[in-house]
């Protein structure tokens, strides 16, 4: 008989949820301009996901500048510097027994996924997926 072998889940439902609640705050919060930073400010901060960790000690915010010209590393930056303040505001707003830490990362999902489109309309694929595909 073989062992056990732990499969791969997803994220928790409670993970799931308490990402979510961060995320709406962490909106709310930049809607408001409540972080007093220039590059924040100028930029604009869209926040997309935000992943917990299976203990909840550690959630990370992926997030882009919500101008399209806006430098996404420098955003991040911007926005580690003020953890504390971000981790203050949300704090008392959650309701949650330990307030996960904050990162911030930038998104790059959208930029694969147009990588992905630009090659499937690439002719030499397109001409891989047959005749009868018209998009």
């Amino acid at each position: 008989m073989k062992p056990r072998t732990k499969a791969a889940k997803g994220p928790s439902q409670r993970q799931l949820r308490v990402g979510e609640l961060i995320r709406h705050e962490l909106s709310a919060l930049f809607m408001r301009g409540d972080v007093m930073d220039p590059i924040v400010e100028k930029t604009g901060v869209t926040v997309l996901e935000v992943a917990a960790t299976p203990d909840l000690r550690t959630a990370t915010a992926y997030v882009r500048p919500f101008q399209p010209s806006g430098d996404g590393e420098v955003l991040v930056e911007a926005l580690m510097r003020h953890r504390r303040f971000i981790k203050g505001e949300l704090a008392p707003k959650l309701q949650l027994k330990f307030m996960p830490e904050i990162k911030f990362r930038i998104d790059n999902s959208i930029d694969y996924a147009s990588s992905i489109d630009a090659l499937l309309a690439d002719p030499k694929v397109r001409g891989d997926l047959g005749p009868d595909r018209e998009d």
